[in-house]
């Protein structure tokens, strides 16, 4: 019997072992192994092998965690029923169960969390041979879940969650090994997989384009009034987009003394794709396919906007301005919970600055929502509540909204509470 206690006892400290490596694993990246491999520290190279295929594994590590802790189990429940019997299995049960979740999952990982990089450099040559020795069991059994769970599996098994990746961020921030910035980046980077381009398009409006018949020196005009470098040329109608014209094409036609140019001359082939386009595929086509700009359509193939590289990397990183860019601040506090706002801010914007739950489903903008509920075009200075915010049409620029002014609806104070107040 003393040989199965020692072997309880090896099963513990194993788990305890995989435990570490699991927390300092799952924090660690690619880009900090190399780091350290840079540094020259000790079985780095190692951990930069795990990093470049962490399922293979972390899912090693996961199955023999399992074994270490239901096999030191069993083997509790065995020597507690021939030395106490019945009643003893469930309290000494109970009691190792306890003792296994402080020891192991509450310290040990703790330890890998606060030692992130001297345990996962420690541990990495275990975690590799286990990796090595497991790769036939795990790939396997993750294959017999995915037949159990059709269209559900996944062929790498386990992973971290978006959820999970969001907690972390906040974690890190918290403990001072993320900054602001680096945060916010994180979950920008989340909502942009889920932005399409109609949420960041410039809306027709706001498009500024040229006609066809236009001259050279109509486009350098253009071009020095509002600072664009690539302006939509049409025909007849905005929808009838037929290229793009480039200031950098202009400015060398006219530098050449081609004054008389047609303008169609010079025209590029422009971009078309659907508002529901994702933002990330966008941009990667962008990347590809080397253009700036591309035109918005709706699903009636109208022209509803344009997006720019610009407008998309502001998403990721925030406004980008230059030294020509005059814009007013789309949000401005008045004081007293008043709040001007720019009609073409996005309601996901203004929930986060009031802690409000406005729907987003039906509109993009808060000129739009405000259009939502009142059903028609306001007059300056009309009103509209909803929820328990009051929305102000302050401006009025033609069928849109320019600026809103939104309040929060004082609280009204229950009869029980104004009776108290007044004895």
């Amino acid at each position: 019997m003393n040989w199965l206690w020692v072997l309880v006892v090896v099963l513990v400290l194993f788990g305890s072992l995989l435990a570490v490596a699991e927390a300092s694993l799952t924090r660690m990246t690619r880009v900090r192994a190399l780091a350290l491999a840079e540094e020259e520290r000790r079985n780095a190279l190692i951990l930069e092998r795990i990093e470049s295929d962490p399922p293979r594994y972390l899912n090693a590590v996961y199955l023999s965690v399992m074994f270490a802790q239901n096999g030191s189990a069993i083997l509790v429940a065995i020597l507690a029923e021939r030395t106490y019997g019945g009643l003893g299995v469930t309290l000494v049960s109970v009691g190792f169960t306890l003792l296994y979740f402080v020891a192991v999952e509450a310290m040990s990982k703790t330890f890998g969390v606060l030692h992130s990089d001297g345990a996962a450099l420690a541990v990495a040559p275990l975690v590799w041979a286990l990796g090595r020795a497991l790769a036939l069991p795990t790939r396997l059994l993750i294959g017999l879940a995915n037949v159990l769970l059709p269209g559900k599996g996944l062929r790498q098994g386990p992973f971290v969650s978006e959820a999970e990746l969001r907690a972390m961020a906040e974690a890190g921030h918290e403990e001072g090994s993320i900054e602001e910035e680096e945060k916010e980046l994180i979950h920008s980077i989340f909502e942009f997989g889920d932005t399409i381009a109609r949420e960041v398009m410039v809306p027709r409006p706001d498009v500024v384009a040229i006609e066809s018949d236009k001259t050279l020196r109509d486009v350098q005009a253009l071009v020095l009034q509002h600072g664009y470098s690539r302006i939509p040329v049409f025909r007849d109608d905005v929808d009838n987009v037929i290229g793009m014209v480039f200031a950098k094409d202009v400015l060398k036609a006219l530098h050449q003394g081609k004054h008389d140019m047609p303008l169609s001359d010079v025209v590029r082939e422009a971009h078309f794709v659907p508002e529901s386009k994702k933002a990330a595929d966008l941009l990667r086509e962008m990347q590809q396919q080397k253009f700036h700009i591309a035109l918005v359509t709706d699903e009636y193939g109208s022209v509803s906007g344009l997006v720019t590289l610009e407008d998309l990397l502001e998403e990721l990183v925030g406004e980008i301005t230059d030294e020509y860019d005059r814009e007013e601040p789309s949000v401005v506090d008045l004081g007293h919970g008043i709040y001007r706002v720019d009609g073409r801010v996005g309601i996901d914007e203004v929930n986060e600055l009031l802690d409000a739950e406005l729907p987003d489903e039906g509109w993009d903008s808060v000129g739009g929502l405000m259009l939502g509920l009142m059903g028609s075009i306001p007059d300056e200075g009309e009103e509209v509540a909803f929820q328990n915010l009051t929305f102000k049409a302050e401006k009025v620029n033609g069928r849109r909204i320019a600026k809103v002014l939104i309040s929060r609806k004082p609280e009204e104070t229950a009869p029980d509470a104004a009776e108290a107040t007044a004895e």
